[in-house]
Formats: structure tokens, C-alpha cells, sequence
């Protein structure tokens, strides 16, 4: 695994540096919380680290943050109508780990998580500052290429000791700028295909508390889970919340 030193000039090769601002720290709080420090001068700001002490998921959840690591934030004005950005980032970075490792290894679990081998090595951290009728997108981005402990969920991406953290970065931005200007064809369809839990049984969960169980037949436009309940086989939709996958974790 080369965990190369973060480079600026790797990071943003062949990107458009006008349209960009981009911060690289050693240590930080959270990329997250720095990005909503920054004036939005650019079409993007990106926020990196070497490690957070802060680094946070979904619903307050700490997220490991050792040295040598990917943690970025980026973050933009306006939005793709009621696209999940979300899972569209995860799309992005799932597209992007399995061109660099050069497999079609890696696989998404709803809502923002990033999947190797039933473990989750990446995640995804939407949040939003709005001041008026002015709203700032701020994705954060966690993945994990190494890590010497883990939590049993936990996984990373050792086994593909080529990754260049630089070009994988690269090519998430890339692809991150390609979206917000032109969009993705037919991302529901693309998301739906690499989902590592589609046509099988779930559970889904609210503050740990089991709310239905059935199976899972796809997404909506907007990004909400679609199963089948077990119960009655009702059809039902759900737009946040956890998931539990037999075999899985």
C-alpha cells in the first residue's frame, strides 16, 4: 500500500485549478466541520487530512481516523433536485476504488456505506448549512486503506497494496466535478446493480430498535429504501435509518 504523502499537485491533475480551493492538514478536528469554517469563493472546496481526532459518521457515530487514510470533505453550492447525494457519492467512490484496484470488488449498502468482503471499508457524511435562500453541500468522505485495529464491522483495502492515495483521491473528484456538471445517466440503475444487498432480507432499524424486516427491492428516485415486508408483504419505503444483513458485519 503506498501511503504517500498528500500531494496538491497529484490531487488535482488534469482538474480545472480555478474552479477549486483546496486545503490539506496534517491533523484536524474534522474535515466536515472545516470545510463549513470556509467561504465558498470557488465552484468547490476541498478539505483533507492525514487524520481527524474528530472524524464523525452518520447519526453522531465516531469514525476511526489513524494516520493514512482518505478523509475529505468537499464542498459546493446548490443541488441536482432531490437526488440522494448520498448515495451518489458512495456510486462515485465505489466507481472509483474499482478502477484504481482494476476489479469490480467493492459494493454499496444503503444509505451511505462502502462494502469489501462484508466489511465496511468507506462511508459517506452528508451534511448542509443553509443561510437564506444560500445552500452549501458539504460531503465527507471516509476510506480506509489500512487500519492496524479494527471493530468487527470494520475493513479496509490492504489487500490492494497498489492504491495511490493520490490518484484515488483524483479520480473521485473528478468524477464528483463530472456529476454536479452534467449529472449521471441512469445513477438509480447503477446504484441499484452494485448494491450488495438487493433481492436479499433486511432488517431495518431506528435507534437500534427493529421497525420491519423484508426484502429489498430497490430504491426511489429520491434515494429511499423499497422492501417487501415479511409481515404482510406490503410494499413499504423508507428514507433514513440503518440496515442489518445476515452474514454481513
Amino acid at each position: 500500500m503506498k501511503l504517500n504523502t498528500l500531494n496538491k499537485n497529484k490531487i488535482l491533475k488534469n482538474i480545472d485549478v480555478d474552479r477549486v480551493n483546496i486545503a490539506i492538514y496534517n491533523t484536524i478536528g474534522s474535515t466536515n466541520d472545516e470545510c463549513k469554517s470556509l467561504e465558498q469563493k470557488n465552484d468547490f472546496n476541498i478539505v483533507l487530512s492525514e487524520e481527524q481526532t474528530k472524524g464523525k459518521g452518520r447519526m453522531g457515530k465516531e469514525w476511526s481516523s489513524p494516520l493514512g487514510n482518505i478523509y475529505m470533505s468537499i464542498a459546493f453550492s446548490g443541488s441536482k433536485s432531490n437526488e440522494p447525494l448520498s448515495l451518489i457519492s458512495g456510486l462515485i467512490c465505489q466507481k472509483a476504488i474499482n478502477k484504481v484496484i482494476g476489479e469490480d470488488s467493492i459494493g454499496l449498502k444503503w444509505p451511505n456505506d462502502i462494502i469489501l468482503n462484508k466489511k465496511k471499508v468507506g462511508g459517506i457524511l452528508i451534511e448542509k448549512e443553509v443561510l437564506g435562500s444560500d445552500v452549501t453541500n458539504i460531503v465527507g468522505i471516509g476510506l480506509n486503506l489500512k487500519l492496524v485495529k479494527k471493530e468487527s464491522w470494520w475493513g479496509d483495502l490492504s489487500e490492494y497494496q497498489h492504491i495511490d492515495r493520490n490518484e484515488l483521491i483524483n479520480i473521485i473528484l473528478r468524477k464528483f466535478i463530472s456529476y454536479c456538471d452534467k449529472g449521471i445517466d441512469n445513477w438509480k440503475d447503477k446504484w441499484e446493480t452494485s448494491c450488495m444487498h438487493l433481492n436479499s432480507n433486511i432488517k431495518i432499524q431506528s435507534n437500534n430498535i427493529k421497525i420491519n424486516e423484508g426484502m429489498c427491492i430497490g430504491i426511489t428516485n429520491e434515494g429511499a429504501l423499497i422492501i417487501s415486508s415479511n409481515k404482510d408483504g406490503k410494499i413499504c419505503e423508507y428514507e433514513y435509518g440503518d440496515i442489518s444483513i445476515k452474514g454481513v458485519y
